[in-house]
């Protein structure tokens, strides 16, 4: 071994790979088997990274799954990565497309924090701008592109995120029953996509579709919002009218990142 190097170190960073190559969800056994350590050995080095926040215990199951600091780490490298990059032209297009405010976020804790965003150059009537910026956060369970983000979440990894959220009514049509946003969030998993329908202000409505990487991970969320103010269709007609160019552009994002969707199982 290089004498410059922390074994120690490389180990935990190696069963912290494990969960991305093989998790998300792995138990000592599992681990220990992964990275050719006994079980003693592996349940220090695994007792240590829960302990700093970079691993999570199911009390159920009594297995483990990445934890919050890594959504930090994660966040702090995203705005560092080629994502942002790769996201604002085509944000630009979708808003110019549809004119609405065209945004994107990602999972940090229970929070989204929105890393790109882009308005219309173009004057229309479904334009709406919430004084929002990169580097805003907002409560996941009441935003179009939190639900998104929840609803791909492992189960072991979603639990402690619903766990810490007050679902305070913040518009009219608010989800603050737990088991009712645990329903919607099952829907956007059939669906591929989330709607938000006044519950994060009164009048507003928006609608996000997932950006995956290259293994099929969801990694960020995109949307497009509009006001009643300016468009009293219905949510349906809303859909209807901007959910094609929301798949488009959150398809071509993805395509960029390396997703390929036939290559998944």
């Amino acid at each position: 071994m290089n004498p410059s190097t922390s074994q120690s170190l490389e180990r935990g960073l190696r069963i912290l790979t494990e969960f991305a190559e093989n998790g998300p969800v792995l138990g000592i056994a599992d681990l220990a088997r992964a990275v050719d350590l006994n079980r003693s050995t592996t349940h220090r080095y695994v007792a240590t990274l829960a302990g700093l926040g970079f691993l999570q215990q199911d009390p159920d199951t009594r297995k483990y799954s990445l934890g919050p600091r890594l959504v930090d780490l994660g966040f702090a490298a995203i705005s560092s990565m080629e994502i942002t990059g790769v996201a604002a032209g085509y944000l630009q297009e979708l808003s110019d497309e549809t004119g609405c405010a065209a945004s994107m976020a990602v999972l940090d804790g229970a929070d989204i924090v929105y890393v790109e965003r882009r308005r219309s150059r173009r004057q229309t009537g479904v334009h709406v701008d919430l004084n929002l910026h990169v580097g805003s956060r907002l409560p996941a369970y009441c935003t179009s592109m939190g639900k998104v983000l929840l609803a791909y979440r492992e189960p072991a990894a979603l639990r402690p995120l619903l766990d810490r959220m007050d679902l305070a009514r913040r518009g009219p049509k608010t989800i603050t029953v737990r088991e009712q946003l645990v329903g919607a969030l099952a829907a956007v998993r059939r669906g591929g996509i989330a709607v938000n329908d006044e519950e994060l202000a009164p009048g507003l409505r928006s609608i996000a579709a997932p950006i995956r990487d290259r293994s099929g991970h969801v990694v960020a969320a995109i949307n497009i919002a509009v006001h009643l103010t300016t468009w009293t269709a219905s949510v349906d007609s809303v859909i209807a009218r901007l959910s094609g160019p929301l798949l488009r552009t959150a398809a071509d994002i993805s395509h960029q990142l390396g997703h390929r969707p036939d290559s998944n199982i």
